[in-house]
């Protein structure tokens, strides 16, 4: 399977999985497959469709087996799923999910908050990952992503130089690639464009997406300047939901819908029916009655004289 776009840009829809964590509901299983087969009949080529943790910690994402094990019947859908440790790796990949994310904090206060190691220790966990994917599921796609890579809401700044190392390192232990996060929602596009520049300057085709929050209404600027500095993969969440519990004060992943029209109105091609796309919202909204969906596009619809490409089935 390929982890390239086939488009100008790949969207990796990661609302089933952060979204859904960050909210105090639970979705119903059956109304979550709806909403991933809502997301998949848009285009949309990668959904993150869970993560495989402790349903103690985190019991929306109790059901994430039955999800992968749904969303990997959608022809040329690349299915993901976060995974934190070893042995939600190995769950992972026996699910049969196509690509697994590790969250590999550049902040240890924030690390330590996130997954009890720290830094140096999940580089370690992405080693024995990636022994056990060439062991057990040798075309698993492993990506780790680096985050509070532009500061953090309990450490406060973050040198550039432990990010881009630490990305590297992931990388030298057997990630495919290495993106980064802005976690906490503080960055900025000029810091975004330079940090990114710089990773691709040492990963070359293997410095991965760009995970941003719009925290500080900055996030579709991010994803500019992290485009303009060459990355092709961006994650953004359906409504703009999401957020990580353990970041004080970070609300709000870069919204799909405002994403995907960015680009295509720039003419930028994302393979996604914009259409499509905004009426997966209903089924959104279905699984989680009374939760507040954001997004500019949806209530001000598409402008006079914009034709929304149409792209196959």
């Amino acid at each position: 399977m390929s982890y390239k776009p086939r488009f100008d840009v790949l969207i990796s829809e990661v609302g089933p999985r952060d979204g859904l964590q960050s909210v105090a509901s639970t979705m119903a299983t059956g109304h979550k497959l709806a909403w991933i087969d809502a997301l998949a009949a848009s285009g949309l080529q990668e959904i993150e469709v869970g993560s495989f943790v402790s349903p103690r910690l985190l019991p929306q994402m109790a059901d994430a087996d039955r999800v992968v094990a749904h969303a990997i019947q959608h022809p040329g859908l690349t299915v993901m799923a976060l995974v934190p440790n070893l042995k939600g790796a190995e769950a992972a990949m026996r699910a049969g999910a196509h690509k697994i994310t590790l969250p590999v904090s550049a902040s240890p206060a924030h690390s330590m908050a996130n997954v009890r190691k720290t830094p140096q220790q999940m580089v370690d966990e992405v080693r024995a990952i990636a022994r056990l994917r060439d062991e057990i599921a040798p075309r698993v796609h492993i990506e780790a992503g680096i985050s509070t890579a532009f500061g953090c809401t309990l450490q406060g700044l973050v040198p550039e130089d432990e990010v881009i190392a630490l990305a590297v390192a992931c990388v030298a232990a057997g990630a495919d690639e290495s993106g980064l996060s802005d976690t906490t929602g503080m960055a900025n596009p000029a810091q975004v464009k330079r940090l990114f520049m710089r990773l691709r300057a040492e990963l070359g085709e293997r410095a991965g997406a760009a995970h941003m929050h719009n925290t500080r209404g900055l996030g579709l600027a991010n994803c500019l300047a992290a485009y303009e500095a060459g990355v092709r993969t961006f994650d953004a969440s359906q409504a703009g939901l999401g957020g990580c519990p353990y970041a004080p004060g970070a609300s709000g992943n870069v919204v799909t819908e405002d994403l995907v029209f960015m680009f295509e109105a720039m003419g930028i091609r994302t393979g996604v029916d914009l259409e499509r796309l905004i009426a997966a919202r209903q089924a959104l909204a279905a699984g989680l009655p009374g939760e507040e969906l954001y997004g500019m596009l949806p209530p001000a619809g598409l402008p006079q004289g914009f034709e929304p490409r149409k792209y196959a089935a």
